[in-house]
Order: C-alpha cells, then sequence, then structure tokens
C-alpha cells in the first residue's frame, strides 16, 4: 500500500468520494503542510487534505488525479464551492518523490496548465482532523458539500 494526501477543497465531501473510488483502502479527514502539529490554535498554513491509502497495483497517482479533477474546479484559487480561503485549496502532497514526478506529469500533459493552480508539493506536516470530521457526510448526509450528491455516489461499489 501507498499513502498520498489530496486536497479539494472542503474535506467531508472529498473524503466520501474519495473512499468510493478502485483500489483505495483507508481514508482520513486531515490537515497537510501547516506548520503545527495540534488541531488548536490560529490558523497555521495548513490545507484540508484526505490521507488515502491506495493499492497502486488497482490505481494509479494519474488515475488518482483525474478523479480529483473530477470533482474540483483546477483553476479556482483557495475556493471550492461555497468554501473560501487558503485551507481550501487543491492539492496533492506525498512523502514518495515518484508520487509529485507523476502528479506533475499528469498536470503538464493537459492543454489548460498553465490555468491550474493545484498544488504538487512534498508533505511536510501532517495532522488527523478531529472525530467530528472523520467521515463526515456518512453521518450527516444533509451538511453542506460543494460535490454534487450524484459525483459522490459515481464509483460507490455495490454492497
Amino acid at each position: 500500500m501507498e499513502v498520498v494526501y489530496l486536497a479539494g477543497g472542503c474535506l467531508w465531501g472529498v473524503q466520501a468520494f474519495i473512499k468510493t473510488l478502485p483500489g483505495v483502502k483507508f481514508t482520513e479527514a486531515g490537515r497537510a503542510n501547516g506548520t503545527s502539529l495540534v488541531l488548536e490554535g490560529d490558523y497555521d498554513g495548513y490545507v484540508e487534505c484526505v490521507k488515502t491509502v491506495f493499492d497502486p497495483k488497482v490505481v494509479t497517482i494519474r488515475e488518482l488525479m483525474g478523479y480529483l479533477f473530477e470533482i474540483i474546479n483546477p483553476y479556482s484559487l483557495n475556493k471550492q464551492g461555497q468554501d473560501v480561503g487558503e485551507k481550501y485549496r487543491t492539492g496533492i502532497y506525498s512523502e514518495t518523490p515518484e508520487h509529485l514526478k507523476e502528479a506533475k506529469a499528469y498536470l503538464s500533459e493537459r492543454d489548460d496548465v498553465d490555468l491550474i493552480v493545484v498544488e504538487v508539493l512534498p508533505l511536510t506536516n501532517y495532522v488527523k482532523s478531529a472525530a467530528e470530521h472523520q467521515d463526515r457526510l456518512a453521518r450527516y448526509p444533509n451538511d453542506y458539500c460543494h460535490i454534487p450528491e450524484e459525483m459522490l455516489r459515481k464509483y460507490k461499489r455495490k454492497a
């Protein structure tokens, strides 16, 4: 298994979507690349993200990028839907250089690469979000989400 951290605005919907994807084995709501190791305190530059454990034999970084692009506006800086602010920026973060190389290759092959504001950066810090944010939409399906409900169900596996 490998781990990558995906950011696509408010993490509630991103986690709900990502956990349905082929090859994804585990997700966890969290914060990437802030300066603090705790949840309390002033905003420290973090981005809301979903820690994603995946089987690279089933799904590649390029495919994960493609899935992420289905649920984000890649041209919108620090805004997805009604969520506005630096913590809602989009990106992919990893401790594995090959992941970042693959993500950058995915972006560079797109015709709109010059318009894209999705970050591709090494993971420098990760903090797990509070329990209330874990699988939030599964527990509170009527909470606001910038991702359309039909998209959240698009890859849902049959039980």
